[in-house]
């Protein structure tokens, strides 16, 4: 058995990514989703579809603007080539947040409402995301001997296979915080619960994966992604601990 499916379909010059479909079929079942979790929260469905929209061009623009900003000469000479690299990176995550923040606020959208709406949306897609990770082989586990382990291309070595667990991870999470939406009691309860879930997930699964190597006393304590991992546990902590606004059907 082998983990990698890079392509879905290539005949000729015509060549379908299964990342970039399965990523796409996420975001739209997200999407999707946000116009059931926009009624349990009591925003108008619609809106915060366009909301959902606007983010994720944005996070697409801003993301490909920034790749080009910083690759000038390369853009220049291969502009196609460079378009087509995938290029979401920590400062352009930042700046989709900041431009989707000044969205909500223009259209008189609750932030922490519609983050709790989204919260089941974000994992939903994430779920996906990690499947299309795993087609492409790109997010490799640790040697293992269980049942399930999966065998690393061209050798007899099988590993971990991670991108499985973080989708199972995420698609229970997606339904523990689509069941929470109806029942929390103060606004940012779900996004505070999708924080904690998440970073617990992502941080004991790093156990499971190839370490990333990067340089800096940090790096030598824990993996970086551990270090963002406690970063939203504390989060998610300080948010739970802020007074916030009581939703109407809390008791």
């Amino acid at each position: 058995m082998t983990p990698v499916h890079p392509n879905l379909l290539h005949l000729g010059f015509l060549t379908i990514p299964t990342f970039g479909l399965l990523a796409a079929i996420g975001l739209m079942l997200a999407l999707g989703l946000s116009l059931r979790t926009a009624a349990l929260v009591g925003l108008n469905p619609d809106r915060l579809w366009n909301a959902g929209l606007f983010a994720v061009i944005a996070a697409f623009v801003l993301s490909r603007l920034l790749l080009v900003v910083t690759n000038l000469s390369t853009f220049l000479a291969y502009p196609i080539l460079l378009l087509m690299v995938p290029s979401l990176t920590p400062l352009g995550i930042l700046l989709t947040a900041i431009a989707t923040a000044i969205y909500l606020r223009t259209r008189s959208l609750p932030l922490l409402a519609a983050l709790d709406a989204w919260a089941p949306c974000a994992t939903l897609a994430w779920a996906f995301l990690a499947l299309g990770h795993f087609a492409e082989g790109s997010d490799p586990g640790l040697p293992s001997s269980l049942p399930w382990a999966v065998t690393v291309p061209s050798t007899s070595l099988r590993i971990h296979p991670v991108a499985l667990y973080v989708a199972l991870a995420a698609a229970v999470i997606t339904v523990i915080l689509f069941r929470h939406l109806p029942r929390r009691r103060r606004s940012g309860d779900t996004f505070a619960l999708v924080l904690f879930f998440t970073g617990l997930a992502q941080f004991l699964l790093t156990f499971l994966r190839q370490p990333t190597y990067s340089e800096g006393r940090l790096a030598t304590l824990l993996d970086p992604i551990q270090w963002v991992a406690l970063g939203m546990i504390v989060t998610a902590a300080l948010l739970w601990q802020q007074p916030r606004r009581l939703v109407a059907h809390a008791v």
